[in-house]
This record gives structure tokens, C-alpha cells and sequence, in this order.
């Protein structure tokens, strides 16, 4: 491995990161910077982890999926507990598919018809929350070395403050998009029925409450028909 080469790579990556449009378009970068800069690594994706439910985000080939719904049904995995993780190991590996291990006797067997040689997985987190994990895959047992350990940690340390970044603008945009919609629909109301501004907003609240409708889309529905449905 050459640092100074992945140095310059991982900077570059920082500003090609911080330039995404999306938290999707952040993601896809991410992992398709783990199979150019990670050496071994086949193929890359991001688990995120809902109570025993996983969501594959950004796979680069359809093995992230396959080996990600296979840990879901086994409840084990290197990544499945690297995205469960908050305390202790932030990092797992499998160096080599074909031994036998006790640590995912489920996982692995089935893994090896997957047709895996061997795997990473580390945790995505920042002070305030954990992301996932960031996983790497290769076809041939043995592919990663501890260069790639801490190529593949190096990495996953920028996609967290990246990831993190994008996911609170999306959520900052959203917000604010909400609010633009509630306050114009607010204004249709107060215009079409006399009510002042606390009125028009307690008749949207209402409505969204009565048919259990999120606010924000009982405000689309007024902002599209001219009025409450």
C-alpha cells in the first residue's frame, strides 16, 4: 500500500464527497470508492440495521444484497454485528470463507455458496449516532490484509461524517419544505374560510389527527385541491 498515494486518494474523495447532490449520490460514492481504493475489496454496500430488519443502501453488485438478506434471515454476521454495535468491536472480518468458524456457524456456509472469499465490515458512527457499517467483499479468501483493515477504517471514518452530513441537510431541506407547504396551505384556508392563522392551523391538525394523515401531506393535499379534502 502506498500512504501517500491513499492520502492524496482519500482528500481528493473528502471534496468529491462533500460535492454530492444527494444522501443517495453521497452513498454510491462511498461504496464505489471502497472497491477503487481498498485493495482486494470485489464489491461494497452500507447495512443499516431496523431491530433485526436490514436495508442494503448503495450496493455496488447484487452479492452485497444477497449476503445482507442472508445475514437478516441467519441473525448473524460480521456486518450484522458491526451495525448493532454501539459499544465495544467497531470492526469484523472474515479472512477466509472456506475455514470453519464457531462466531456466524449460520452465515458463513451459506456465504461460501455466495460465492465469497472473504469480508469486512466497520461500523459507520459519529459522537452523536451510529450509521450502519460500510462492508467490503471479495471473491477470493485471504483478500484482505491490515492494510486493507485500516485502509477500509480510514475510509469508513470520512463516509461517517459524509453520510452524517447529507442525511441532516436532506432532513434540514425537508423541514424546511414542509414548513413552506403548511404555512401556503395555512394561507388557502385563512382565505377560502375567514380563519386567522391559529384557526387554519388547528383545522389542519385536526384533519391530520381525525384520519391519521401526516401534517405534511393533509398541507399537500390543500395546497393541491385548494381546500381539505
Amino acid at each position: 500500500m502506498d500512504w501517500r498515494t491513499f492520502a492524496e486518494q482519500m482528500a481528493s474523495l473528502a471534496r468529491d464527497l462533500l460535492a454530492q447532490e444527494s444522501v443517495r449520490d453521497t452513498l454510491e460514492r462511498i461504496t464505489g470508492a471502497a472497491t477503487e481504493l481498498v485493495e482486494g475489496c470485489d464489491a461494497a454496500g452500507i447495512l443499516l440495521l431496523r431491530g433485526r430488519r436490514v436495508q442494503s443502501l448503495a450496493p455496488t453488485e447484487q452479492l452485497v444484497i444477497d449476503s445482507d438478506q442472508l445475514q437478516e434471515r441467519a441473525g448473524e454476521g460480521p456486518c450484522f454485528d458491526a451495525a448493532r454495535t454501539s459499544v465495544g468491536e467497531r470492526q469484523f472480518r472474515i479472512a477466509d470463507f472456506t475455514d470453519v468458524t464457531e462466531r456466524w456457524p449460520t452465515y458463513v456456509p451459506e456465504a461460501r455458496k455466495l460465492g465469497l472469499g472473504s469480508m469486512m465490515g466497520i461500523l459507520l458512527f459519529t459522537e452523536d449516532e451510529d450509521l450502519g457499517a460500510l462492508n467490503f467483499y471479495s471473491r477470493r479468501p485471504g483478500a484482505f490484509t491490515e492494510a486493507s483493515e485500516t485502509a477500509g477504517w480510514l475510509l469508513a471514518s470520512h463516509a461517517a461524517v459524509a453520510f452524517s452530513s447529507a442525511r441532516t441537510q436532506a432532513q434540514l431541506q425537508e423541514a424546511i419544505g414542509t414548513r413552506h407547504t403548511i404555512g401556503e396551505a395555512m394561507g388557502i384556508l385563512m382565505g377560502s374560510h375567514r380563519l386567522t392563522e391559529d384557526q387554519a392551523f388547528a383545522a389542519l391538525r385536526r384533519y391530520s389527527q381525525d384520519r391519521n394523515v401526516k401534517l405534511r401531506d393533509v398541507a399537500r393535499q390543500v395546497c393541491e385541491r385548494g381546500g381539505l379534502p
